[in-house]
Order: C-alpha cells, then structure tokens, then sequence
C-alpha cells in the first residue's frame, strides 16, 4: 500500500482539525472530509469557542490536561500569528464566579491560561451575589471563521471536501482503507451508540462593543463572551432535547440573568437567537475498531461524544486520534502473516 486513503466523516471542529491533523502527520496519505451539514451549519458555528475546560468524569486529569494544553498552545500560536483574524482567534481576558466557595479553588487547567489568579476584594465588589472568583486570560476560538479557515487549509494540502450525507460506515468501503467517524450526534446511527445524547444549548448574539471582559458563572449555565464583532449571552442546557427552535421565554431568560452580571447589557442591540445541540456523551469516545462484515474489513477510528468541552480540547484530540490512525495505517502496511494449517 502506498497513499493511505482516509475518510472522515463530520465537519464541525473535531472533524476538520482531525483531517487536518492526519493531512499534516500521516504521509502518504489522501484526505477525504465527508459530512450533509458544514459550516455555517455545524453546533461549532453556535459554540461561543471560549477555551475554559469542561471535565469528563471518566478520563483521567493528566489526559484532560494534556488536550487542553496542546489545544491551548496551537491556538496561541496562531492569535500571535497574521492568521489570527482569519482564523478567528484571540485572547479575551475576564472573571469566573462563584456564589459558594468551590471544591476546587485551583482548577487542573490554571497553569495552562495565562495570569490565573483568585480575584480581589475589590473585583468582587462588581458582583455582589457571588462570594469567590478567579481572574485569568485564555483564548476565543471563534467557530463562523475558524472552521472555514481549516477547511482552507484541509483544501491547501490537497484534501477532499464533500457534501454527502452518511447512512452506514460501509458506504465508504472499499474507496476508502480507514474511516474516522467525527460525526457527533450522528453516531447515534452511524456506530449504533445509544449513549450518545444531545444537550440543547440556546444562545444570544448581541452587539455591545463596549463588553470587552467575559463573565462566566462557576455553573458555566451563566455567561458573557465578547467576540470579534458579536458578545455570546448564554445559556441552557437541556438534557435528550432536540428542539432546534429559539424558544423566546428563555431568551427573556438568558438575558435577564446576563443583566444581572453585567447591568450595561441592557444596552445590547441587534439581539440574534441561536440554538445548537451538543453531542453529549458519559464520557468521549476515542478508541479504534475493526468492522467485520461478509469477509471484509474496514478499520475505523471513532472520535466524538465531546458534549460542550469539543473546542476546548480538539487540537490535542485530533492529535490523538490521529496516532490511531497511524496505528491502522501501520497494520495496514504491514499485515500480520497468516498462520499455516
């Protein structure tokens, strides 16, 4: 076998890093992007791509850790970079607050973003309901100008970009030696995995210029991103519901508890109401298996079920899941001799 031709199948962020990774790691090899919804379409386009960590109860920390950091230091790379208005990218500095005292005043990931620190007497004084914080700078990822900006990448080395939508992993056997299933919420189908949930997440877009810190709530159902152009006022997180409508009540809601953290958003104009279903999953599923099927043989690579922690760890993932490909793609080349009768 010489050039390895590898399908991936999903095009929000975990999908078009992971090509890009292969692309970049795997040589030989032909990269082929299959998906029905791209961006502007994806739940990465609704994401507000604010780098602060969710935790998967089932991976160990120092894992968790080394995702994000991987995550954090490319995507640093390219905010120091001429590519990061392009790519969407930048630093944003702010507040995380409590209205208790955490079990954890210093989260696994404090060493990663910049500055942390806990915040003073006087920084609290602006939140009067909320009794600890902690201020740092981390990193905005930005989903409406970074997945194009993969994509263009993904197409610069030579990689495949295709709209089709998926039914059976199988489909894609022969033309292609490995699979990497990106797919999300489409795995409930495609792998047959009935973990897989989604978590409604609905969202303001709103102009206010003047906004330039985040405020999240220690909860994280309560938050303030500034963007490039737009402030993301969230949220929600509605457990098995797949209602992709903007339900106005709750956006009476966001707002109002946004107001409470920042009373100038009052102020806000041009007030867009966005949903997106995150592809939850107890814990995230990066693992390689063997389909078997009338004698034939297509080795995939799953990798999805990052509920709403995706943006936060997918550079160090697809770094991951990529050395699982190398793995298929060394079993390949290198067929295991078959025992003599």
């Amino acid at each position: 076998m010489d050039t390895v031709r590898v399908a991936v199948v999903g095009a929000g962020v975990i999908g078009l890093s992971t090509a890009l990774c292969i692309s970049k790691l795997v040589s030989p090899s032909s990269i082929t992007v299959l998906s029905d919804k791209f961006t502007p379409d994806t739940t990465s386009d609704v994401a507000a791509g604010m780098l602060i960590p969710h935790a998967y109860a089932d991976t160990a920390i120092h894992k968790q850790k080394q995702w994000f950091r991987e995550t954090f230091d490319h995507l640093f790379a390219i905010a120091n970079s001429t590519e990061a208005g392009d790519a969407g990218v930048h630093l944003v500095s702010g507040w995380q607050i409590f209205r208790n005292l955490p079990a954890e005043e210093v989260p696994f990931w404090a060493d990663v973003v910049l500055g942390f620190r806990k915040m003073t007497e006087a920084e609290l004084k602006k939140f009067p309901q909320h009794v600890f914080g902690q201020a740092f700078t981390t990193l905005k990822c930005e989903g409406l100008a970074y997945l194009p900006w993969l994509e263009k990448r993904i197409k610069g080395s030579g990689g495949l970009i295709l709209k089709r939508r998926i039914e059976d992993l199988w489909e894609l056997h022969p033309s292609f030696d490995i699979v990497v299933n990106c797919s999300g919420l489409g795995s409930r189908e495609l792998a047959g995995d009935s973990k897989m949930l989604p978590v409604r997440g609905q969202v303001l877009k709103v102009k206010a210029p003047w906004v330039r810190h985040f405020i999240r709530e220690g909860s994280g159902l309560t938050y303030i991103y500034p963007g490039a152009s737009t402030v993301t006022l969230g949220g929600t997180r509605q457990k098995g519901d797949w209602n992709l409508s903007p339900d106005p009540e709750m956006s009476k809601d966001i707002l109002s508890r946004c107001c409470a953290l920042e009373p100038s958003l009052h102020r806000a104009y041009d007030i867009e109401e966005k949903v997106g279903l995150r592809p939850f999953r107890p814990d995230v599923r990066l693992q390689k298996e063997l389909l078997v099927k009338d004698g034939r043989k297509l080795p995939v690579v799953h990798h999805y079920g990052h509920g709403s922690g995706g943006i936060s760890v997918h550079w160090g993932m697809a770094l991951e899941a990529t050395k699982l490909v190398s793995e298929w793609v060394h079993a390949l080349r290198n067929p295991a001799p078959k025992a003599k009768l």
